[in-house]
Parts: C-alpha cells; sequence; structure tokens
C-alpha cells in the first residue's frame, strides 16, 4: 500500500541528485562579477585581470573586474556578500583579508568561516632586502647586527596593518630584537630610502626589487616563505635560519559568498587550478618569483584558518594596533 508513495520519493531524489551535474555544467551562464578590494593597478589587480580574462576564455561567459576599495575592504566584502550564493559575484583575496580581524576586538567576520573559499590561485615570497650600506649578507647577521644597535635599524612597511607591519613585528618578537618600524605610503618611497640609506631594510616583491638587487642598489639576503622559492632556490629562508616556522608570503586567492553551491565552487577550483597551472602562464608565474598554486577549496580554507589565528596569536603578544 505504501509502496507506490516509496517510488515516487526515490524517483525525485534521484531526479535531483541527476540535476546536479548538469546545474554545474550550466554555469556560468551570465557575466561573472570579481570584485577586488583594491584600488587599480597594484599587484591584486593586475592577477585578477590576468585570470578573469583567462577564466573568461575557459568558461565562455565574461568575467568582469570590479574595483571596490575601502574601509578596510568592508566595501568589496558588502558587495561580494550583496551579490547573492550564485556563484556570480566573486572576491580575489589578498593577506590582508585574514590579517584584518585581528585588529578588531570584536571582528565583524570570519575568513575561513562566514565564506566559501574557491581556491587559493598563487603565492609568492617577499625578497629581504637591505641597504648595501648595512655590513651584513645574511639574516644571522643581521639579527646580531641589531642586537648590537638596539632601536636603531629600522625596517620599512608598505603601511600599518599590513603583512610587511606585522612581519616586521614577528622578526622583532620572536628574536628579543628592538627593531623601529617606519610605515611608508607605498612601495617606491620605502626602495627609495633603502637605496639612500635612510632605512635599513624590508621584505620586496621580487618583480620591484630584482631589478635594484641586479643592478647593486640593494642586496637580498633571504626569503620570507617556509620553504626556498624555485626562482631563487640559492636563498636561504629566514625558517631556516633565524625563526623556525617563519612563512610569510603574498598570496591571492579566490572566495564565493557563504551558500554557493558545492558544485558552483568545486567547478570554479578546478578552472582556476587548470589556468593557473597552464604551462605558459606557470612559466610567467616562476620567473617572476611566484608560485602557481590552484589549490582545492578545502586547502584554500584551512590556509585561512591558520593565517587568521597566526595574525591574531601576533598581535595579542605584541599589543600592536591600527592607530
Amino acid at each position: 500500500m505504501h509502496k507506490p508513495i516509496f517510488r515516487n520519493v526515490l524517483a525525485v531524489t534521484l531526479a535531483g541528485l541527476a540535476t546536479t551535474p548538469t546545474f554545474a555544467q550550466d554555469y556560468p551562464s551570465r557575466p561573472v562579477r570579481v570584485v577586488v578590494p583594491l584600488a587599480p593597478g597594484g599587484a591584486t589587480d593586475i592577477q585578477a585581470r590576468l585570470f578573469s580574462q583567462k577564466m573568461s576564455e575557459e568558461m565562455g561567459k565574461p568575467f568582469l573586474v570590479e574595483n571596490r576599495p575601502g574601509a578596510g575592504e568592508s566595501v568589496a566584502l558588502q558587495a561580494l556578500k550583496s551579490g547573492g550564493p550564485d556563484g556570480y559575484t566573486l572576491l580575489v583575496s589578498a593577506p590582508t583579508f585574514t590579517i584584518t580581524p585581528a585588529f578588531s576586538g570584536k571582528p565583524t567576520y570570519d575568513p575561513s568561516k562566514d565564506f566559501a573559499p574557491v581556491s587559493l590561485v598563487t603565492k609568492a615570497p617577499y625578497l629581504v632586502v637591505v641597504s648595501p650600506a648595512l655590513p651584513v649578507t645574511t639574516m644571522a647577521e643581521f639579527i646580531a647586527y641589531a642586537r648590537a644597535n638596539p632601536g636603531v635599524v629600522n625596517f620599512g612597511t608598505g603601511g600599518v596593518g599590513s603583512p610587511l607591519h606585522l612581519s616586521g613585528l614577528w622578526i622583532g618578537n620572536a628574536t628579543n630584537t628592538r627593531i623601529a618600524i617606519i610605515h611608508y605610503k607605498g612601495t617606491g618611497p620605502t626602495l627609495n630610502d633603502l637605496m639612500a640609506g635612510q632605512l635599513h631594510v624590508t621584505f620586496g616583491n621580487p618583480i620591484s626589487t630584482l631589478p635594484l638587487v641586479k643592478s647593486g642598489k640593494l642586496r637580498v639576503i633571504a626569503v620570507t616563505s617556509a620553504n626556498r622559492a624555485r626562482a631563487f632556490p640559492d636563498l636561504p629562508t629566514i625558517a631556516e635560519t633565524v625563526i623556525p616556522g617563519f612563512d610569510v608570503t603574498t598570496w591571492h586567492g579566490w572566495i564565493a559568498p557563504k551558500g554557493t553551491p558545492v558544485e558552483i565552487v568545486n567547478r570554479l577550483s578546478m578552472m582556476l587550478s587548470k589556468v593557473v597551472n597552464a604551462p605558459e602562464m606557470s612559466a610567467k608565474l616562476i620567473a617572476d618569483g611566484g608560485e602557481p598554486v590552484g589549490s582545492t577549496p578545502e586547502q584554500f580554507t584551512q590556509l585561512l584558518a591558520s593565517e587568521t589565528l597566526r595574525w591574531s596569536r601576533l598581535v595579542r603578544e605584541t599589543g600592536a594596533k591600527i592607530e
């Protein structure tokens, strides 16, 4: 007596399962908005446009970059959330996405729990560059020099609350060394003062600092990633020389609103991995000092969680504030 009902329920269930792959395969059926939380022209914006173009070619619909800077990324995050969990509004994130909550007594978002991470697309180490006038050629020599000159050695950053700001705090805290931190408005002024000898050390993007290193205007002594970079295999890491576990990279990842169908998230992740690991793209990224990744959503979620925890702990330990 109950068998027809059971068969009907089973048929509906199986029909729903059968349509799931088709749902993902039909995506996208219209343009996709890619929100960038920074102004045009920076590394995040450049990568967002590069990969959006490639995603447009691979998926057959335009991926349109929209710059929404301001208010500590809250403008961009609001644009992401208001777009709805349908895969047609995405966010390109960078390390500040996991740093901003660390400076808030009551964070407005959790990077790994309040969104649907899609893929860590790329990462790249910073180069530790010093003024040629500084008598050091290794990180060990730098720390020894800084300890011998407490409060004299200064570290340049790209602004309060930036990855470089927290990196400088991490070095000083981990080595019990007094290093003065000086905040600049941009990479250009930082490197100019470094070349002039008014600044002692900073972390530099390989693209902007390598030409200065090759011309002898700056000296590179280490890389900031946990492992040696493929582009610079002879450069030791900070982790292997003075601070075990030190790992700071500049990275870019794609994020969707929480509740976006898993099938769409996985499809986006697979396509981003295909794009970034294409031989020509991979070779270009490595030549520029970066690392192509193209992670799974789960791997990116783990990275966001670990970075958020690490920066929050460092801010608590050092008492750092955004003023």
